[in-house]
């Protein structure tokens, strides 16, 4: 007998109306789903970064994909369905307004695989291309 595969299942609540995994305390619907969606791009460097956070926490690699910026994005990415993205706290930004080209963000995710806490800590840089904020790779 051949082996299924179970449904690759997003690690957080997706229904419009569960509470967003970015930390901004509004439903995911009109938060960060709405950007995974694809209705909308977000305005800021800051708020890209939230919803990339809130990708990794859905496992939406496509979204994460497409808001990479072209020459320093990964051919694919894979996800852990086993990691769960649990908490982010953004610790500063500068730049990456409305009226700014380029941003960074500094911040701490926190997470949990296997049974073992962890944290990532970046300070990241995005850039506006063709108009939208993309992330383009940690700083130094």
């Amino acid at each position: 007998m051949a082996r299924r595969t179970p449904p690759r299942r997003a690690a957080t609540d997706t229904t419009p109306t569960a509470p967003c995994p970015c930390g901004l305390g509004q439903p995911y619907g009109d938060c960060c789903g709405r950007f995974h969606r694809g209705q909308a791009t977000a305005p800021t460097a800051e708020s890209l970064m939230r919803s990339r956070f809130s990708a990794f926490a859905v496992n939406d690699a496509a979204y994460l994909l497409r808001t990479w910026h072209p020459t320093t994005r990964p051919p694919r990415i894979r996800l852990d369905v086993q990691q769960r993205w649990s908490r982010l706290d953004v610790l500063g930004a500068t730049g990456g307004g409305l009226l700014d080209t380029e941003g960074t963000v500094e911040f701490r995710a926190h997470y949990s695989v296997h049974g073992h806490r962890g944290v990532q800590h970046e300070r990241s840089r995005f850039v506006r291309d063709a108009g939208a904020w993309v992330y383009l790779g940690p700083v130094g």
